[in-house]
């Protein structure tokens, strides 16, 4: 039995209402709280897998802190960063020696294998270099999406993986968040009858697009990946997941409408740091890193013990992207994106990606025959066309911090969990976002980017 059969077997009826046995508690009229149940196929570990994480940004330090919380299931016991202080914080919190510290991936690689595993969280333009050379060597991966730049790229990794037996998962978090298993149970159990077509939203949120994707690190696809792959691969992967149907065809369309030069305020300069109507602006890199000072702020890598932490902020909005005016980047990324998509069985799905939002979290509707879901990750209603009940399903889930926002309804710690036991027990069945597992996504996401530029429908071959 591997994840994929477990989820379908996980069941019992409440009526016309299929319910999981993962049920702990009804909390309102029809209104059930739950967890995932815990997956019987996870063992105790005769001891901690190790390994080595390739980029301590945030990413990094989001798997890295799985290990400091559960120890004696997983120890980084090396980190390649070039960022000086990066480097220094991480060894710091997982007490790594100074042997096993590196400025490049490359050098890890000069070494013998030293560990079990690589977690990959360089940028997305440094993923398929590391990876193929972690292969090589015998490691199993965590790898951050996208898998690849390319489509060639994506599938040289997987012919590898294949080639020399090793597991390389893929961190589609959302496959692992407690609310979207729930939609996948539900549907494949039957609760709405045949699927016949999803709607999905993603609300990016305005201050996180200006964050990441016009002045921040993927601002420009040429040399990172287009949007739909560094933001909404999540999204696409999802509903392909939830509807279990291999895709055929996908159209897109979106582009760069509001952060453009032409759209700059009267009065304003090419960083907010001197701009005469950045009070006015609610993009304000003043407002959101030196006075909110938020979570985003992280990527400034701000010291702790620090004199004047305004001060040093203001300062760095000198000189950095993140203090930059957001309608005089170089940046391409599309701020609205749609995408038509066909499955199998005559089975349709709308996507949308927004930035100009006031809020985070994905939204979804899935229509059936004999029923519909809809939810908002905070909770999942399921409406029965036979019965007309309502049920409502509360996910018990929290997201690890500085991802509350984020929408990965928890499902970045219990993804590492299960890619450790996999690794503990050389099973990839322990995982559902195996390489083999999410390169049809990745390759819809690459085809809605070619549909968008061409104007034209693209098949999708696998």
């Amino acid at each position: 039995m591997n994840r994929r059969n477990l989820l379908k077997g996980l069941t019992l009826s409440l009526g016309a209402t299929v319910i999981s046995s993962d049920l702990l508690a009804k909390v309102g009229e029809n209104t059930y709280s739950y967890r995932t149940p815990k997956n019987p196929l996870l063992k105790p570990l005769d001891k901690a897998v190790t390994a080595i994480t390739l980029g301590a940004g945030n990413r990094g330090m989001v798997y890295g802190d799985f290990a400091k919380n559960s120890p004696n299931e997983l120890k980084i016991v090396g980190v390649a960063e070039p960022i000086a202080f990066r480097n220094e914080r991480y060894s710091k919190i997982h007490s790594i020696p100074k042997k096993n510290r590196f400025n490049t991936w490359e050098d890890v690689f000069k070494r013998p294998k030293f560990a079990d595993a690589i977690i990959i969280s360089t940028p997305d333009y440094m993923h398929y270099e590391p990876c193929m050379k972690a292969l090589e060597l015998g490691y199993d991966i965590l790898l951050e999406k996208p898998i690849a730049p390319t489509e060639k790229e994506c599938r040289d990794i997987l012919a590898l993986a294949k080639k020399n037996k090793r597991i390389v998962a893929v961190c589609h978090v959302l496959r692992y968040a407690p609310y979207f298993i729930k939609m996948k149970e539900l549907i494949a159990n039957g609760a709405i009858g045949e699927v016949v077509s999803v709607q999905h939203f993603e609300p990016v949120e305005h201050i996180h697009m200006a964050h990441s994707y016009v002045r921040g690190n993927w601002h420009n696809s040429k040399k990172t990946t287009p949007i739909i792959l560094a933001k909404s691969c999540h999204d696409l992967d999802i509903i392909k997941w939830v509807i279990n149907k291999p895709c055929e065809k996908i159209v897109a369309m979106g582009d760069v409408k509001w952060f453009r030069k032409e759209n700059a305020p009267a009065g304003s300069s090419d960083r907010c740091v001197t701009c005469a109507v950045e009070r006015e602006c609610p993009y304000s890199a003043v407002k959101e890193y030196a006075e909110r000072q938020t979570h985003f702020l992280s990527v400034l890598d701000v010291p702790d013990n620090i004199p004047n932490r305004k001060e040093y902020i203001l300062n760095k909005l000198k000189t950095s992207d993140y203090g930059r005016c957001v309608y005089r980047m170089d940046n391409d990324q599309p701020d609205h994106y749609i995408s038509s998509i066909q499955f199998a069985d005559s089975v349709t799905a709308n996507f949308s990606m927004e930035a100009f939002t006031s809020y985070h979290g994905r939204r979804t509707r899935v229509m059936g025959s004999m029923g519909d879901l809809v939810g908002d990750m905070t909770e999942l209603v399921h409406h029965d066309f036979r019965t007309r009940k309502e049920t409502k399903f509360v996910p018990e889930a929290q997201d690890v911090k500085g991802y509350e926002d984020h929408g990965h309804g928890g499902g970045d710690w219990l993804l590492v969990r299960d890619f450790v036991n996999a690794v503990s027990q050389q099973n990839p069945a322990l995982l559902t976002s195996t390489v083999d597992d999410s390169i049809e996504s990745h390759i819809m996401g690459f085809m809605a980017e070619e549909s968008r530029k061409q104007g034209k429908i693209m098949d999708i071959k696998m």
